[in-house]
């Protein structure tokens, strides 16, 4: 009963057809193959974006850091929440990527507000050559805690950074199942943001090892080029990276598998709250922040649940994480409701 995180699925099989089919003669390299064109030209339907660049590459981490890096110069800062992926769990990569630039944490939680960018922009100023260039502004969706922003949030938030001639970047980790969350198109949540840039998660919706960087003015690709380049990011044998990515959007793959581990969250956290237990996140797609006493998270465990939650003494109660994946089966949320039972 693996509830610890989308990147533990399997891959589904129209992917690994996807990549059997292209495993055959040889191919231009460093992402000249037509597959990698084909993608690239979805995208650009997909977004509505004529002149958009694509640029695919294997980790999460150098997508954003990569998306960052053509945003923000060395001496600028990036605004972004306070638990924001950006933040928390990429080793100060932006950081190392935009050749030494900051992020400016904003105050309130995982889910940005437009007064609380605005302080924060307020706070950093204006001050010349004193002070980092406020640069771009960073949004999650889904957020890190779990929570999707509605269309109109950000919306508010993209009119605020235009306000202050900033450029946006959208973290899509888990874009895929905000979309399906908000029966939204990625064009629809990259216009309401007026993002310059979007991530398109691949790996957490079901793919192997793909994540694609849009960049909608194409006058960024030459720089993105080279920093991909010069941070190791560009691979060799691009034909089976965009074999990937090109399943997912043919049919509208990502749709169906993001409505899978949607749907199968939705079931977890109904049930998990008829049981009394109390989920954190307000709202949900594919991932649940719940409170326990550490003993029943013990006894979870004990009892082959995978998932992850805070240290304490055993009655302390903490948060722990459950995240549905597009494979996430009946009998394992039917086996995790059982085991609750039992250790609650």
């Amino acid at each position: 009963m693996s509830f610890a995180s989308d990147n533990c699925a399997p891959v589904p099989q129209q992917i690994l057809d996807a990549v059997a089919r292209v495993n055959s003669g040889a191919m231009p390299s460093y992402g000249s193959d037509p597959e990698t064109a084909a993608v690239e030209a979805r995208f650009r339907e997909i977004f509505d974006w004529p002149e958009a660049r694509v640029f695919l590459v294997a980790s999460g981490t150098a997508a954003n850091a990569l998306a960052l890096s053509v945003l923000c110069p060395p001496y600028g800062t990036v605004f972004c929440s306070e638990v924001a992926h950006v933040h928390e769990d990429e080793c100060n990569a932006p950081e190392f990527y935009t050749g030494g630039a900051r992020l400016t944490l904003v105050r309130g939680g995982d889910v940005m507000t437009p007064e609380a960018l605005r302080t924060a922009l307020a706070a950093e100023g204006n001050r010349g050559v004193h002070g980092p260039k406020r640069a771009a502004v960073s949004v999650t969706n889904v957020t890190e805690m779990g929570n999707v922003y509605k269309l109109d949030e950000l919306s508010a938030l993209g009119a605020v950074a235009r306000e202050h001639g900033l450029p946006v970047h959208l973290d899509g980790a888990r874009l895929p199942m905000a979309c399906e969350k908000l029966a939204c198109t990625p064009k629809a949540m990259a216009e309401a943001l007026g993002a310059e840039v979007v991530v398109f998660g691949g790996t957490k919706v079901g793919a192997m090892d793909v994540e694609a960087i849009v960049l909608r003015d194409g006058a960024r690709a030459d720089e993105m080029h080279y920093r991909i380049k010069r941070g190791g990011h560009l691979n060799s044998k691009g034909r089976y990276m965009a074999a990937q990515m090109a399943a997912l959007l043919e049919d509208d793959l990502w749709h169906d598998l993001a409505a899978r581990a949607n749907a199968r969250c939705g079931i977890l956290r109904a049930r998990i709250e008829d049981l009394g237990v109390e989920v954190i996140n307000a709202s949900h797609a594919n991932m649940l922040f719940i409170r326990l006493p550490v003993r029943v998270h013990e006894a979870l465990k004990a009892r082959g649940v995978v998932h992850f939650f805070d240290s304490g003494a055993p009655e302390d109660v903490v948060a722990g994480r459950l995240v549905c994946d597009w494979s996430t089966s009946e009998d394992q949320v039917a086996g995790f409701l059982d085991a609750l039972r039992m250790a609650l």
